[in-house]
């Protein structure tokens, strides 16, 4: 029998649906599954739940892992797995607080087994774990770690089961040595937080028979380009990974030595070498894995998703979106390499159609009209989870973001979740029949009719 362990985490009392997705696929593979959470003693309820299931639950709990970033958490996680010898580690892609995918990538990296990013779905054969991924199919030989989409909902215990013991672990628990650890041990810092401003869209409400000729009108327009600052003063050089970050990297440096290779742990090697100021990842898929994993290599701290970049010429000071997008973090990095993935053009279709929870019951319709006018198809959360689309469409925090030039929104409330995701579009046309619906606030042009006035 496969031996599994599940690396879960706790936010505000509920496990993230990441993370919960991860539980399940473990439960469809083997009997034999051990939940581990680094969080505090309060958590042990929750674990407790978890143990009605059938597995085994630890948590890893000491005041001195309070504030602990990415790379101090996977370190942490990784001293606890080392107890056991697991043939599978799984985690959910990401949490829901923090949003950088990070914590598995360095987990693997830690434990010097291979990784599977992104899995789809997720099944075993003599040995071999062979995942159907966002990246495509993947399998590798166990041990092995895989991040897991969000695509199995966890199961509810049966009425009979009882409740387990759950291990509890501190620092000593697991030899951890404590200077690596919190917010000491932590080489990424937050140094302010601001609340999300409103959108400065100003929305034009139209008529549902506007909708085809403003359509063609957007078309013609061009992608709305990233708007990138200079820096008044400059880094004298830093890396880029590749040339999908050439604007942002030139914006804050000097000179930029750009690095073609792709293997994370050939591009950490170079660099203790070197020994970059600097290293720069393109925010997509692959690199959001990769990142990680040199990150954890070189010991340095990473931040996620940047949407901004500024220097005084000493500094990195990075900008990314947390908790659920409500707030944009001013992070710096302790260590060096500064390294950060910075959100760059998308490559999305020019006319994006997504279907909300309010247009659901003429989904079909809707995709015929997507067809029609050149669109692709996306979705809301709430779709998803109706089953109603599958989650490879799905746009929002805990889908994917997109910047095409059109966003036409159909029954989409709004939320800040969602609209995180394509505040990089061109234009965004919002479909709604409650005049009052958050989405206008973040729409050029608004229709206040149903889905079907649109498609007629």
């Amino acid at each position: 029998m496969m031996k599994i362990a599940v690396c879960v985490k706790i936010v505000k009392g509920e496990i993230s649906p990441f993370d919960a997705s991860a539980v399940e696929a473990a439960l469809r593979l083997s009997r034999d599954v051990t939940v581990y959470s680094m969080a505090p003693e309060s958590a042990k309820g929750k674990l407790s739940e978890l143990t009605r299931l059938g597995v085994s639950a630890v948590l890893i709990s000491d005041q001195r892992f309070a504030g602990s970033d990415t790379l101090a958490t996977g370190y942490i996680l990784s001293k606890a797995l080392k107890k056991e010898n697991y043939d599978i580690i799984l985690c959910g892609r990401q949490s829901t607080d923090s949003d950088t995918a990070q914590v598995g990538p360095c987990i693997s990296s830690k434990l010097g087994i291979p990784l599977i990013a992104y899995a789809l779905d997720i099944k075993e054969e003599n040995g071999t774990v062979i995942c159907r991924t966002r990246l495509g199919d993947e399998q590798k030989k166990t041990p092995v770690l895989v991040t897991v989409e969000r695509m199995f909902e966890l199961r509810f215990p049966s009425f009979r089961s009882k409740v387990g013991t759950v291990t509890v672990l501190d620092a000593a628990g697991i030899s951890a040595d404590v200077k690596r650890c919190g917010l000491s041990g932590s080489p990424t810092k937050v140094i302010k937080t601001f609340y999300r401003e409103e959108s400065e869209r100003k929305c034009r409400f139209i008529e549902p028979e506007e909708l085809s000729g403003l359509i063609k009108k957007l078309s013609s327009k061009e992608r709305v380009k990233l708007n990138i600052v200079p820096s008044e003063k400059k880094l004298k050089e830093i890396w880029a990974v590749g040339k999908e970050v050439k604007k942002q990297a030139e914006a804050i440096a000097e000179k930029v030595v750009y690095i073609d290779e792709k293997d994370p742990c050939v591009i950490a090697e170079r660099a203790k070498k070197e020994h970059p100021e600097v290293i720069l990842w393109n925010a997509d898929l692959a690199s959001r894995r990769d990142a990680p994993i040199a990150a954890a290599i070189l010991e340095t701290g990473l931040c996620a998703d940047c949407t901004a970049l500024e220097t005084d010429g000493k500094k990195l000071y990075m900008y990314r979106p947390a908790l659920g997008g409500d707030v944009t973090a001013k992070i710096e990095c302790k260590t060096r390499p500064q390294m950060a993935t910075v959100r760059t053009e998308s490559d999305s279709a020019d006319i994006l159609l997504s279907i909300g929870r309010g247009a659901e019951p003429v989904s079909e319709k809707l995709r015929a009209f997507a067809k029609k006018i050149g669109a692709g198809v996306g979705a809301s959360r709430a779709v998803v989870d109706m089953e109603a689309a599958p989650y490879e469409e799905q746009i929002g925090l805990t889908g994917k973001t997109a910047s095409p030039k059109i966003y036409i929104a159909v029954g989409i409330s709004g939320a800040v979740q969602h609209m995180c995701a394509v505040e990089s579009a061109g234009s965004i046309i919002a479909v709604n029949p409650d005049k009052d619906a958050p989405i206008f606030k973040y729409a050029d042009y608004g229709i206040i009719a149903r889905a079907e006035d649109i498609i007629k």
